[in-house]
């Protein structure tokens, strides 16, 4: 894929997040990024999880962003990201969309479908990785990652809120063997949430508060209050900004 502008499927998740520094270290730029809210909390296709923590995100990495909301209706969501990328080429020219999956084949195909609805190129510079050697390679490059959802046997409450370090992906690890789910949630097991990273420049995040939803056997993490600041070594870089 030649170098050119580009524009994200973002999540404020590990995956969306490392996709964009990997499309810069490959020479590419990021035009914008492009976030759905989705009012389904058990959309096939899209991270629903304090999603409204991307606006910080994308003023940690300094890139424009375009929200769209969606009911979160299976297929029809994807009019609402349609819509989305329309907004975002009326507004910023870009010839590649690109999104982090990495295995599933559900959403990679429908992404494809939409990139050529555009004539855009689609990218996933993800897709078929290694997953544990990928999550491990985030923890070296000093990704801060927040489980915010989990919906897998083995990931109890317990697991929301958590950070992954080097003991709990290890833990991780064991669980997704012992129960034979993706560690990297591929599979919508849980999602997460990017505090800080090479690629947030502008500062990192600060979770102020949050509300914990537990339903027996699955469960979700709400931010109600986040903030950007500065990262250590920049002080006054990045201003406080309540969520």
């Amino acid at each position: 894929m030649k170098s050119g502008r580009v524009a994200v499927l973002y999540t404020g998740g590990k995956d969306s997040t490392y996709t964009c520094q990997l499309l810069e270290e490959q020479g590419h730029e990021v035009a914008c990024l492009i976030s759905i809210f989705s009012q389904n909390k058990e959309s096939y296709m899209l991270h629903t999880a304090s999603i409204d923590v991307v606006k910080l995100a994308a003023r940690a990495m300094g890139f424009p962003l375009i929200t769209e909301t969606t009911s979160g209706e299976k297929e029809k969501e994807l009019r609402d990201i349609q819509r989305a990328v329309k907004r975002a080429s009326e507004s910023y020219d870009f010839q590649i969309l690109a999104s982090g999956g990495i295995a599933s084949r559900y959403q990679k195909d429908r992404f494809d479908a939409l990139a050529r609805s555009f004539g855009l190129e689609s990218a996933a510079p993800l897709w078929g990785i290694d997953q544990e050697n990928y999550l491990r390679k985030l923890l070296t490059l000093g990704y801060r990652i927040m489980i915010t959802s989990v919906s897998a046997g083995g990931l109890g409450r317990e697991w929301l809120g958590k950070e992954i370090g080097e003991d709990s992906l290890e833990t991780l690890l064991r669980i997704a063997k012992k129960y034979g789910f993706n560690p990297s949630f591929e599979g919508g097991e849980g999602e997460t949430l990017v505090l800080d990273c090479p690629i947030f420049k502008r500062g990192r995040i600060e979770i102020l508060s949050y509300k914990i939803t537990w339903n027996g056997y699955f469960g979700s993490l709400a931010v109600k209050e986040a903030r950007l600041v500065p990262k250590q070594g920049n002080p006054g870089l990045a201003s406080k900004a309540p969520v």
